[in-house]
């Protein structure tokens, strides 16, 4: 039979997917997920369903189950291939299964088939993971339920193994989407943000305990829903320890108590007052199409704004990549006035120009330049997230992590969590996501604070612990902690005591020189059931600790621990077989992929969905990402025409059955008029903003010149300025007066972007030793309308 491939098309192609439904309950800063899928198949013959979906890259799958009618069938964690021909054997019995599986390559990707679904037979699938809430900058916790799925570009040079992609605009995607979510804390739940669309916050007690909120009807998939809780009083060092499962054998992961640390150390103020004025600063932009319009835009602002940011006598360089990389200068290079200007030429000049996602060759580049002494590496990365060798980029970092530490952001909606998390966390930065709606400088700026302040060294986590009571850590030593940010730390205890009923742990590492010791106390006693939730983030971590380690012996670990606790990896899939069903199917099966929004390229599908992904061609996002194929033999190969596309690179190749590729070079319009979605013009950068122009204009050293540009930026004319500077007041002291004022009485909404260069400047105003500083103060205040204090600006 000759396979159909194209883009769906609703009235002819029935959609076996009819509704999602998912409910979240949110216990302080852990969120349990339960995403329920309604199936109906409305077509006259036997149907496999496929259904590729991303989820946080650091959730747990620890539940999955279907019910067809009244029949519940609860999935088994197997070896992978062994699940795989469980299922496949199902099929070819004519028998009903389910299968879950992770990704081999990027853990944030998840694919389910629901096998030998009836004419006219329903059937719902329940799907339970728990996962951490990251703590954001204004002291909010983030959650966020992946929906956007963007194409992963898979490296040139790997094996063609792609996804096969066809989708729909989000506004058609044929199924509704329901969430609701559920909060309890002991402190008061203050508010709840989104940037979607939310009913009303709704109280569940009168001590606001107790909340939830839901969704509003009509969500485009077109974004993820993410929003972002507030408690009074949250980030307090805490420490959790829950009961294992009752029936399972002691001395076991699953049948000990498990503990769960959260440590949010505070630094000696002493010792924060001197941040770090050294550093080898190198920021990786990724430079991809995918990356084009406001995406590079805003990376070209916030190289600005890091590049007037850095403390004076550190070094710096900017890589740029996407098909192949490039650097500013061979190496890094010291900070001043002439590095920092040829910086800055090159940012203003950065487009979205360079073709795919490549990016272990520039990070393979940036390990093999020799540390500079006494200028601790710091590595930035702002990409998108769309790579297909999520795992191999991360185990590359942690191999490195003796050497640098590593901040990361992911730019976008659909931005690979798996990647922005596993960089930072194995770098021993910090991760932050950037949607399109926010603003990226605040949160990289955030990041820059960390990675000046002063290093932390020597870190070590401490038990004391009863006598016959042992503890066996699940997470991996920490590698970073900052000030004010919460680290996570997962422990399994064994035994039992009859002396005392409480434990300590002491969190110790040195600061600057100094040895600082965080303590806290704890009762043993395990809480009321919590559904093992802290035991399965616990494996969860034990889980993605063992994956990034290259040893192969390992994988019997991972799989032990993965059956045991009932939590995926990358080694093991969740296989449901239903032998009741009186029904057995005869004949193929039509397998239908459910769609989504994207792009409406065809893609390149390899039988299984453990090979890596590649979907090039259109930047456009893939929610929840569809693919359709009319039908499929079971074993054994078929015909099928695919078209396998780089717009990037304008090179398209066509492959008929299993011969030979013939490749075509295509001239851009004629790309352009293929898919006319995934091109745009080449864009100047637009016009600055004031506050974006007067920060261009100050010095590496951190003072601004008295000129016409500086007059112009603040809507002055140079006779006003003149005309106001005190009598025997330098220029430059002058103008840097001015820029500080225009700072503090028009952007403080923004301090968290100005702050560092404002600093630098305050620095240099008082090496200046300038007379009549709050003559200078006042007579700006004056000339632009405020009423800024001197103690304010710092003088």
């Amino acid at each position: 039979m000759v396979a159909r491939c194209g883009l769906i098309t609703l009235n002819k192609d029935a959609v076996p997917l009819k509704g999602i439904e998912v409910e979240v309950e949110v216990k302080d800063h852990v969120g349990v997920v339960v995403s329920t899928l309604h199936y109906e198949n409305k077509e006259d013959k036997a149907i496999e369903a496929v259904f590729v979906f991303p989820l946080p890259g650091d959730a747990a799958v620890c539940q999955f189950s279907a019910k067809i009618g009244q029949t519940e069938i609860v999935a088994e964690v197997k070896d992978k291939q062994e699940a795989r021909e469980e299922y496949d054997d199902a099929l070819s019995s004519g028998h009903q299964a389910f299968f879950l599986e992770e990704s081999d390559q990027s853990p944030d990707i998840f694919s389910l088939s629901v096998g030998s679904l009836p004419p006219g037979e329903s059937c719902s699938i329940r799907l339970e993971y728990v996962t951490e809430l990251a703590v954001e900058a204004d002291g909010s916790l983030r959650f966020c339920l992946p929906v956007v799925l963007n194409p992963r570009y898979q490296p040139q040079g790997s094996e063609d193994q792609g996804v096969q992609v066809t989708s729909v605009p989000a506004s058609l995607v044929p199924y509704s989407l329901s969430f609701s979510a559920r909060m309890s804390s002991p402190r008061e739940v203050s508010k709840v943000d989104s940037k979607c669309t939310l009913e009303p916050l709704q109280y569940l007690n009168t001590e606001k305990t107790k909340a939830v909120v839901k969704l509003a009807a009509g969500h485009k998939f077109d974004r993820d829903i993410e929003f972002f809780i507030y408690y009074k009083d949250a980030h307090q060092p805490a420490a959790v320890v829950e009961a294992g499962k009752a029936c399972a054998t002691p001395g076991t992961l699953i049948g000990d108590p498990a503990l769960m640390l959260s440590v949010y150390p505070e630094f000696p103020q002493g010792v924060m007052s001197s941040d770090t004025t050294s550093g080898e600063f190198v920021f990786l932009l990724d430079r991809s199409g995918s990356m084009q319009g406001a995406r590079i835009n805003s990376a070209r602002d916030t190289l600005l704004l890091l590049l007037k940011s850095l403390p004076m006598g550190c070094y710096f360089n900017i890589y740029s990549f996407g098909s192949s990389f490039n650097a500013i200068f061979p190496k890094s290079m010291e900070y001043n006035e002439t590095t920092m200007e040829k910086a800055l030429k090159n940012v203003v000049e950065m487009q979205a120009d360079m073709g795919g996602t490549e990016i272990l060759k520039p990070l393979g580049d940036i390990y093999r330049q020799t540390c500079i002494p006494g200028q601790p590496r710091q590595l930035f990365v702002f990409t998108d997230g769309e790579v297909g060798n999520t795992r191999d980029v991360i185990s590359l970092v942690k191999t490195n992590s003796s050497s640098h530490r590593c901040f990361s952001f992911g730019i976008g909606e659909g931005a690979s969590t798996a990647l922005i998390t596993g960089l930072a966390k194995e770098g021993g930065g910090y991760a932050q996501f950037i949607t399109d709606a926010d603003r990226m400088q605040p949160k990289v700026m955030q990041s820059l604070q960390f990675a000046l302040q002063p290093a932390v060294k020597d870190i070590s986590v401490n038990w004391d612990l009863p006598k016959g009571v042992s503890v066996t850590p699940m997470s991996p030593p920490l590698n970073a902690i900052f000030r004010g940010q919460r680290s996570l730390v997962y422990a399994q205890l064994t035994g039992k005591s009859s002396e005392r009923t409480d434990g300590c742990v002491t969190v110790a590492y040195t600061l600057a020189g100094h040895i600082v010791q965080n303590k806290l106390s704890f009762p043993l006693q395990p809480t009321e059931d919590t559904g093992l939730t802290v035991h399965r983030l616990g494996a969860r971590t034990l889980i993605r600790s063992l994956e990034s380690d290259k040893d192969v012996g390992l994988k019997k670990k991972i799989v032990e621990v993965s059956i045991q606790s009932g939590v995926s990896s990358s080694f093991t899939a969740f296989i449901a077989v239903n032998k009741c069903s009186s029904q057995v199917i005869q004949g193929p099966l039509l397998q239908r992929r459910i769609p989504g929004a994207g792009s409406r390229l065809i893609m390149h599908h390899p039988s299984n969905f453990s090979a890596p992904m590649q979907m090039r061609g259109c930047a456009a996002r893939a929610p929840m990402q569809a693919f359709m194929c009319a039908s499929k033999a079971k074993k054994g190969k078929q015909k099928n025409l695919h078209v396998i596309s780089n717009l990037k690179t304008g090179l398209f190749s066509t492959k008929i059955g299993t011969g030979a590729a013939r490749s075509e070079n295509l001239t851009w319009d004629a790309c352009e008029a293929l898919c006319p979605e995934g091109f745009s013009k080449r864009e100047a950068p637009p016009p600055s903003d004031t506050f974006l122009q007067l920060v261009s204009l100050q010095k590496a050293s951190g003072y601004w010149e008295l000129n016409p540009s500086l007059a112009a930026t603040l809507q002055k004319t140079t006779k006003e300025l003149e005309q106001l500077k005190p009598a025997n007041v330098n220029g430059n002291v002058w103008a840097t007066i001015l820029a500080l004022v225009w700072l503090h009485g028009f952007k403080t909404d923004a301090q968290i972007e100005w702050k560092l260069l404002a600093h630098k400047a305050v620095s240099w105003l008082v090496a200046q030793n300038a007379p009549s500083m709050t003559e200078c103060i006042m007579a700006g205040n004056t000339l632009l309308g405020c009423n800024v204090q001197k103690d304010v600006l710092g003088l």
